[in-house]
């Protein structure tokens, strides 16, 4: 676990962990050993601090490319926290660009790290389910990992959009891991990877109960 990351994990992770004392299920689902795939609904900017913290393991997410290229002494310390935190490099500008990300994690999941994913592409704007991506399928595939099922409850009460920070010590979270997806053998056609897609998504819905939406969510304006 990189040293920046496990410093998170006894800081942060520890204060939203006694702060908030967040209901968590299906820990037993999660791999001792080995890489895995973490997709979940996005309901808040806290999902991902509250999964970091719930998960014993080093969990990798995405950061945009600019935390990784900026000037002066503000880019060198964003760029030496996003190093330190294991985070992996996502090209804003599509394309062939954008797939470097999947590059970068292949690697690391075949390692036996853990990759966060939200299939969504986006928070929530109304607390629904949207149509999953079929990224997190060919990621998976492509580097032969289960996929773990996530559900949050309750963080956009914690961190609604449009918050910087979470309210303090308010509001229930709920983590939920479903049992693992495995993908060796499945198919990397266009077909397979919607129907694992859709897969994930069920699970996802499961243990969340939320509404589903048959459509991608709407892109949150820059």
């Amino acid at each position: 676990m990189p040293l920046i990351y496990t410093i998170g994990k006894l800081t942060v992770g520890t204060t939203l962990m006694v702060g908030w004392k967040p209901h968590i299920e299906g820990l037993e689902h999660l791999p001792k050993t080995g890489g895995a795939i973490f997709a979940g609904n996005h309901l808040s900017v806290a999902d991902e601090l509250f999964l970091g913290a719930a998960v014993p393991r080093h969990l990798a997410f995405w950061a945009k490319s600019d935390y990784f290229v900026g000037k002066g002494v503000k880019g060198f310390f964003s760029r030496k926290l996003m190093e330190g935190l294991g985070a992996i490099r996502v090209e804003r500008a599509g394309g062939r660009a954008a797939l470097t990300a999947f590059d970068a994690a292949i690697p690391a999941l075949k390692g036996g790290d853990f990759v966060a994913v939200y299939p969504e592409g986006t928070r929530s704007p109304d607390g629904k389910l949207y149509r999953g991506r079929t990224g997190v399928a060919r990621l998976a595939v492509a580097a032969g990992v289960p996929i773990i099922p996530v559900g949050m409850l309750g963080t956009d009460v914690v961190q609604p959009i449009g918050r910087l920070a979470p309210k303090l010590m308010r509001g229930t979270v709920t983590i939920k891991f479903g049992k693992p997806i495995e993908t060796i053998g499945r198919g990397d056609d266009r077909t397979s990877l919607r129907e694992l897609t859709d897969q994930v998504m069920g699970e996802i819905q499961r243990l969340t109960g939320q509404e589903y939406i048959p459509r991608y969510a709407p892109k949150r304006p820059e």
